[in-house]
């Protein structure tokens, strides 16, 4: 690399004499690309910060999306219910999508948390969940505006200051795409795998690889894809119509990627309904609730098997 840049600047002499001087500024011997590398990879290691578990925090699950509007949230505070249901265990959830927080909302709660004598957070609980969130922090639609800096420290207070007690899992809603709280989460806590949430639609589809890179770069297991809003299911006669693209999209995706398709979740009113009234779909007990309530059990069950829950 040295060498061509020498080669460079002796060609510019040629045309401009005054420039004699950028010579002495250019080794005349070049390094090669492996004793860079390896430079380079002693200075990563030594600027990463060193994982350590959250006290009291057994196993923890990230729920990601490629883009924004696919149902991510909804689908993370079903499965936390929905674990928790299965197992009998004791369930977290953490929302760290600082921009757009919607857990609170998802699981009807608001208000700040108590503080403890050690200045540490008291989550708030509904059904039985944990729950903390940059929505009980600010101003009900108040605008997060930071810069990146601001945005990692944030992340680390709800990682480090909350009074978790004892959990057997924390599910933490991330923000969708792949930016600084994704990797500020991974490099700082060990996780134990990852679920990523999306639908049929192709422009989707293109931001989920770039999450399953991200993760299989980070060494995060990929548990597998949920595809959320995956049909419509007529109320007056059953039929099911795909608005958003086939099966065989995600198939094929998921083929392509080698991840498994955890389970499909219908566009449903009622899953809407009682989103935005704080009811998660699978607490209810309506019978007409019952099979967008089954779709997340089943997915749930799966994830139960590979957190070792079973």
């Amino acid at each position: 690399m040295f060498k061509l840049v020498g080669n460079a600047v002796a060609k510019i002499q040629t045309h401009c004499p005054e420039l004699k001087y950028a010579s002495r500024t250019i080794p005349s011997h070049s390094f090669s690309d492996e004793r860079v590398t390896n430079k380079q990879k002693k200075l990563m290691e030594r600027s990463l910060p060193k994982q350590k578990a959250i006290p009291g925090v057994d196993k923890i699950l990230l729920v990601s999306s490629g883009k924004g509007g696919v149902g991510k949230s909804t689908v993370a505070v079903n499965m936390a219910l929905g674990i928790k249901e299965l197992t009998k265990k004791s369930v977290g959830l953490l929302d760290a999508d600082v921009f757009g927080p919607s857990i609170p909302k998802l699981m009807g709660l608001h208000g700040k948390p108590d503080i403890t004598k050690e200045n540490m957070m008291i989550p708030h609980e509904n059904y039985g969940i944990k729950c903390m969130s940059m929505g009980f922090l600010i101003k009900e639609g108040a605008p997060v505006v930071w810069r990146g800096l601001m945005v990692m420290q944030a992340v680390q207070q709800l990682l480090w200051k909350v009074d978790w007690g004892e959990l057997d899992l924390l599910v933490v809603d991330l923000p969708p795409g792949t930016g600084d709280v994704q990797l500020s989460i991974v490099q700082n806590v060990p996780v134990s795998g990852s679920v990523i949430v999306t639908t049929p639609q192709d422009i989707a589809l293109i931001d989920v690889r770039r999450g399953v890179e991200m993760f299989k770069k980070l060494n995060v297991p990929v548990f597998g894809v949920v595809q959320n809003m995956s049909h419509f299911c007529c109320p007056k006669c059953g039929h099911e119509t795909s608005i958003f693209g086939q099966d065989s999209k995600i198939k094929k995706f998921a083929t392509a990627t080698i991840t498994e398709i955890l389970g499909r979740i219908p566009l449903h009113e009622n899953i809407c309904e009682l989103s935005d009234s704080g009811i998660p779909v699978v607490v209810t007990t309506d019978s007409s609730s019952k099979q967008q309530s089954s779709s997340f059990f089943e997915i749930s069950q799966k994830l139960v098997k590979k957190l070792n829950f079973s």
